[in-house]
């Protein structure tokens, strides 16, 4: 069923080709996806020649706001990725994921989030002449891109990084290896995989699935004012042990609510899990 907006239409900013992984979801609901060309770089690069000016929520935010003021839409969605290794499972890389839709017409701001450990990011330093093969099969080239930007850069700001972005030939990556290597402080170069979505069809699936979220998110009304967008913004903690029923640092309730008029409720966590294993206990697990 279509939602309740009088004009359909949601401005993706975006250079990076991310409608074709967004819109279907969405048009499932009436919504009608439309990409503007806004130059999101200028609010950061994964290759890090521009740094991120603010927390991933702030940016995510802007970037809708950006394409909005330059549509004149009263709706606009927007994504911001990170890329690393998982703090705590280092070995692992994590891609953390925010969906922003900003709705001016019933004045809320919805972000929804993926994590998880599906990418291919890697990030490698060499030197001029190693092996490439095994780091590019990682990366998944030709049909992911990679980057190469020197390993140690510490010129002049008014100097940006070098970067060769959108690789996909290994000669290509292997010419660019010597260049930065050659313009690095230590004779490296560091070679990673370009996150950029419209490079990473890894990335864009993710996008997808979180477009299908954002979707079930706003096909959910509010039970007090039925705007659209009701879901979970927060959580209670303190899920009981199996064995002693002692209070454990997992979410014991899911606590959902409107950013429209602000109605809440507290709700069992959605896998049903009713207990803790004992191993998060820190009475039975010290």
């Amino acid at each position: 069923m279509p939602l309740p907006y009088p004009d359909p239409r949601v401005a993706l900013a975006t250079l990076h080709g991310k409608a074709d992984a967004l819109a279907p979801a969405l048009a499932a609901l009436g919504l009608q996806v439309e990409t503007v060309a806004i130059d999101t770089d200028a609010l950061g690069t994964f290759a890090g020649d521009i740094e991120r000016p603010g927390t991933a929520h702030d940016v995510v935010i802007g970037k809708a706001r950006r394409g909005m003021a330059a549509s004149g839409l009263k709706l606009g969605i927007a994504t911001e990725g990170s890329f690393g290794p998982d703090p705590l499972l280092g070995f692992l890389p994590l891609h953390t994921e925010l969906l922003a839709f900003v709705d001016d017409i019933h004045g809320q701001i919805l972000v929804v989030e993926h994590a998880g450990h599906d990418t291919n990011w890697i990030s490698k330093a060499l030197r001029p002449g190693d092996d490439l093969q095994a780091v590019l099969a990682s990366i998944g080239l030709p049909g992911h891109a990679a980057l190469v930007k020197p390993n140690r850069w510490a010129l002049p700001a008014s100097e940006p990084l070098p970067v060769a972005k959108g690789l996909i030939d290994a000669a290509a990556v292997a010419e660019a290896v010597d260049r930065m290597a050659a313009r690095s402080e230590d004779g490296l170069a560091r070679l990673e995989a370009d996150m950029r979505a419209h490079v990473n069809p890894t990335r864009l699936a993710a996008l997808a699935r979180l477009g299908e979220r954002l979707a079930e998110r706003l096909a959910t009304p509010c039970p007090r004012c039925s705007a659209p967008g009701f879901g979970r913004i927060d959580a209670q903690l303190g899920l009981p042990c199996e064995l002693c029923g002692e209070a454990t640092d997992l979410v014991r309730a899911e606590i959902h609510g409107c950013g429209v008029c602000g109605h809440r409720e507290d709700r069992p966590r959605a896998d049903g899990l009713s207990v803790a294993d004992a191993g998060h206990c820190p009475e039975c697990n010290p």
